[in-house]
């Protein structure tokens, strides 16, 4: 294969998949001007937790595999975010989307996260 060839992507089938999207959506986050302050100010040190906790979230939203069971708006609500916050976790979301899959379940990823940013942005009662 040359080298400007991109390897074909493939949709989110798998739990190895899911931790793969977590993962490397959570690495950009950490990198991120605006997001990382906020992240690792809250999880410190406990970065494989929470990593695993995501991973099971996703998981059990897209492929259905029930691993996750809490509530995690009690979690976010007191965050110091706005709307900017939202909008740039999308952008990174998408992103990653953007790099690693394509197919059903990725756009099902895609509508979920916009989804989720938008009920939080609700229940924060951030102005539009």
């Amino acid at each position: 294969m040359s080298a400007d060839l991109q390897p074909e992507k493939v949709d989110i089938i798998t739990e190895k998949d899911v931790e793969l999207l977590v993962n490397t959506f959570y690495g950009k986050v950490r990198e991120d001007n605006m997001l990382a302050g906020i992240f690792n100010s809250i999880i410190k040190d406990d970065w494989p937790a929470h990593l695993a906790r995501m991973t099971d979230f996703w998981s059990t939203i897209l492929l259905y595999t029930k691993k996750y069971r809490d509530d995690p708006m009690p979690k976010h609500l007191p965050l110091p975010i706005g709307r900017e916050h939202f909008e740039r976790w999308l952008h990174l979301f998408n992103k990653t989307l953007d790099e690693l899959f394509e197919g059903e379940i990725a756009e099902n990823a895609r509508k979920r996260a916009a989804s989720i940013a938008m009920v939080m942005q609700a229940v924060k009662g951030l102005p539009k």
